[in-house]
């Protein structure tokens, strides 16, 4: 098994696996203040033409290379809200 590594060295791609096993979709975008180590979340793309689904940070179970894992499955998954990007200059 992997070693467990920083949210720092997420990078756009990893795959997202939920607690059931299921691929829940790739990293988006990391989200979090790194100059204050404040890790918020991940947005999650979850299929070409799905729009991405923000995953609070208390639901990342597990980093590892490659691979985030969170602490719920599929069904859960499907009913988190979708990702809103900040626009600039707000």
């Amino acid at each position: 098994m992997a070693d467990p590594v920083s949210w720092f060295v997420v990078e756009r791609g990893w795959e997202v696996v939920g607690s059931d096993e299921s691929k829940l979709g790739t990293v988006e975008e990391v989200l979090g203040d790194a100059e204050h180590d404040i890790f918020d979340g991940l947005s999650v793309a979850t299929g070409v033409l799905g729009k991405p689904r923000y995953v609070p940070a208390e639901l990342v179970q597990e980093i590892v290379e490659g691979t985030i894992h969170l602490s719920i499955g599929q069904d859960e998954a499907e009913r988190l809200d979708e990702y809103d990007a900040p626009r600039a200059g707000n």
